[in-house]
């Protein structure tokens, strides 16, 4: 297990682009507190009608990642609210001052997340026909669970799918320069929230569940790859609708290299998943979430502490974010 998670860890790095002086911002990282301390609940509402022409595929660095992240999120938001419905739930029954506190930061920062993304879903679907059926089905798949399901598939669910939120996270922000660097100001501001919050809150879910069932490693281990496949599925659902209607299937080639970059990126968030599957594992000791945290993440958040409006994150804006002291 250790030799598979040393990999995932190098190839996650690996693929990082980041220029010199982002490495050195992350190599002095080790001063700073763990991304996964104190965070706080910011109330973010992003303005769509500011995207470049409208266009979903807003990231000229890689437009597979575009569509593949859009189609992506048209679930995650009912997922959120299926996360906040769960926790609302069970929260009374925690001890732990320490998890209630974190399960109240998630619930607030979850709530943020998915009102943005019921929204971007809207934008979407004036361009993807089939996006508002998509929606529909992910909705009513996650109220059956939630009024259904329960409550071990509830919490263990959350704690499974959760997991992937949190390596997403890590991943992406790590890949930003070969993701994002170029791309719609409102787009990237509103992706790069979402991962560095992803990220803050992703042992949260993970420690609800051992709260409830702290010996039951085995049905964690399953929610996980449950929660794997309905991500990959619903995902992946999307993404065929998205590049037919883009005309991808009218050249081989170009159909042939968005599905690589969607099996890539599922591999590569396979293969984070590893070390979860440990008997010793915690979100806040996976090789890829450290005190020598992200780059990116690290300036994101000192720009928000310092005031600076984030609802847009222009190359100039994040050149100045990256270099401010």
């Amino acid at each position: 297990m250790a030799t598979h998670a040393n990999n995932a860890a190098r190839k996650v790095g690996n693929d990082s682009n980041l220029s010199e002086h982002h490495r050195a911002r992350a190599g002095s990282a080790s001063k700073s507190v763990h991304p996964m301390d104190n965070f706080p609940v910011r109330q973010f509402r992003f303005n769509f009608d500011t995207v470049e022409n409208h266009n979903p595929i807003w990231s000229q660095s890689n437009p597979d990642f575009a569509i593949f992240i859009n189609a992506l999120g048209i679930h995650v938001p009912h997922f959120e609210r299926f996360l906040v419905k769960v926790m609302r739930q069970y929260r009374g029954e925690l001890s732990e001052p320490k998890l209630i506190d974190d399960v109240q930061r998630i619930i607030g920062q979850e709530s943020h997340h998915a009102f943005n993304f019921v929204n971007w879903t809207k934008e979407m679907a004036k361009r993807y026909p089939d996006v508002l059926k998509l929606d529909e089905s992910a909705k009513a798949w996650f109220e059956q669970a939630a009024s259904r399901r329960s409550q071990r598939f509830k919490i263990g669910f959350t704690a499974g799918y959760e997991t992937f939120t949190f390596l997403g996270g890590m991943i992406i922000l790590n890949r930003y320069e070969e993701l994002m660097a170029v791309a719609d100001p409102t787009l990237r501001a509103l992706w790069v929230w979402h991962q560095v919050e992803e990220v803050e809150h992703g042992a949260v879910a993970f420690d609800f569940y051992r709260a409830f069932y702290p010996d039951d490693e085995w049905y964690r281990r399953g929610m996980v790859c449950y929660a794997y496949s309905h991500i990959a599925w619903e995902t992946l659902k999307a993404f065929a609708h998205m590049i037919k209607t883009e005309g991808f299937y009218k050249q081989p080639r170009r159909a042939f290299k968005a599905w690589k970059f969607f099996a890539g990126f599922a591999w590569d968030l396979a293969v984070a998943a590893l070390p979860v599957l440990s008997r010793k594992y915690h979100p806040r000791n996976h090789p890829i979430c450290t005190n020598s945290q992200n780059a990116i993440a690290i300036a994101w958040r000192q720009f928000y502490s310092e005031g600076n409006d984030l609802h847009s994150l222009s190359e100039k804006s994040v050149k100045e974010m990256m270099t401010s002291p």
